[in-house]
């Protein structure tokens, strides 16, 4: 066991694993990554493995674009099929006022470069008859958004940046972060301190707490998000069905289960895995009304994971200002998974060469915050 590295990442999930990766690509090795339970354990493998461009935040959309391009070559890159498809995404507006939003967003997406449809009810109809359309009001659709195997894609990440000589340390808890003369000196573990010239938090639903080692306060907090998995039926959904009016997800896997999850407005802050019945109940009834294939399916697991959420649904990424050497990749709010390519290439590119040379995430900083210009990202469930 090395005492010493230069860079010490505190998290194994898909951005932990990102950063470790593009480090040793761009060829820093003398890097460790501390998790405190196995790979894939915290909200990467819990969530619902969604990869979608079509955002209402424009600097969203570059960075969503930016991931997109690596996991098209995620295979290549790392030697993981990931089950990456790109079956495309449909936003589905139930509102007057959120179709004239998407609408508004298209046109800024396509601005961007990315080819995103615009659709009518009649057209969603034509196109999936499977689908009940009352009450849709318009829907989006992106044909290179798509999803794939969250487990799979972690765990490529991390075999890859261990074959290039990152160490990676799991059932291993940070418990402090040492900081002398306003500097990352190192970290202290349960099983033992490692010394280091750079710390970086990727603690997702504890990222507030990691923060807090360092002496500094992030605006951060994590809520339950309920998912669960339905038998298998043979493979005809190749989309993320998604809205945000609606509050719900849904897609079908490589072997033929659908996934699918919403948002609860009354939930409580706090770690918090446990499943609920009235989760069950109320997507059974939502699902079955919207997409009436699924009367018959039967839920075979259901499972919880937590959203770490930043105050405007976008993630905070960059380096401290005040502690050198502490820098950051959280508050993704549910969309850490399908952003973790591009957030990993560009905090790496960021560590080493002070500034990301693909795609700018300085508008990410949380010095935002305090000057007063974040956006908030709509486009959330």
């Amino acid at each position: 066991m090395k005492e010493s590295y230069r860079i010490c990442i505190v998290g194994g999930g898909i951005i932990g694993t990102s950063v470790a990766f593009h480090l040793a690509k761009f060829g820093e090795n003398r890097v460790a990554v501390f998790e405190k339970s196995y790979i894939s354990s915290g909200a990467t493998g819990r969530c619902g493995g969604g990869i979608r461009q079509q955002w209402s935040a424009r600097m969203n959309v570059r960075l969503a674009m930016r991931s997109v391009k690596l996991f098209e070559r995620f295979k290549e890159d790392t030697g993981m099929d990931i089950e990456y498809t790109q079956g495309g995404y449909l936003l589905m507006a139930y509102s007057e006022e959120e179709a004239e939003k998407f609408e508004k967003n298209v046109k800024m997406q396509r601005e961007e470069g990315l080819d995103v449809e615009i659709l009518t009810p009649e057209m969603v109809k034509e196109r999936y008859p499977y689908i009940n359309t009352d009450g849709l009001v318009l829907a989006t659709f992106c044909q290179t958004d798509g999803h794939a195997n969250p487990h799979l894609a972690n765990l490529g990440y991390a075999l890859a940046a261990r074959k290039m000589g990152v160490d990676i340390y799991t059932h291993t808890k940070v418990e402090d972060i040492i900081v002398e003369g306003g500097k990352v000196m190192g970290v202290v573990t349960d099983k033992g301190t490692f010394r280091c010239e750079v710390v970086v938090n990727a603690a997702g639903g504890w990222s507030r707490e990691v923060a807090k080692m360092a002496g500094l306060d992030f605006p951060t907090t994590s809520y339950r998000h309920q998912i669960f998995v339905t038998e298998s039926l043979e493979n005809f959904f190749p989309f993320m069905a998604i809205s945000f009016d609606g509050n719900f997800y849904m897609r079908q896997t490589k072997h033929g289960q659908f996934i699918m999850g919403q948002g609860d407005p009354d939930e409580k802050p706090g770690i918090n895995r446990n499943v609920t019945y009235r989760f069950e109940k109320e997507m059974a009834k939502k699902m079955t009304g919207i997409f009436p294939f699924l009367k018959n399916v039967r839920i075979i697991r259901h499972w919880a994971g937590c959203y770490n959420m930043s105050p405007d649904a976008q993630p905070i990424i960059g380096c401290s200002k005040q502690v050198d050497g502490f820098c950051y990749a959280v508050g993704f709010s549910g969309h850490g998974f399908m952003l973790a390519p591009a957030v990993g290439e560009a905090l790496a590119e960021l560590i080493l060469y002070g500034k990301p040379r693909k795609v700018d995430i300085s508008y990410l900083d949380i010095e935002r915050f305090e000057k007063g210009i974040s956006e908030m990202e709509k486009n959330v469930v």
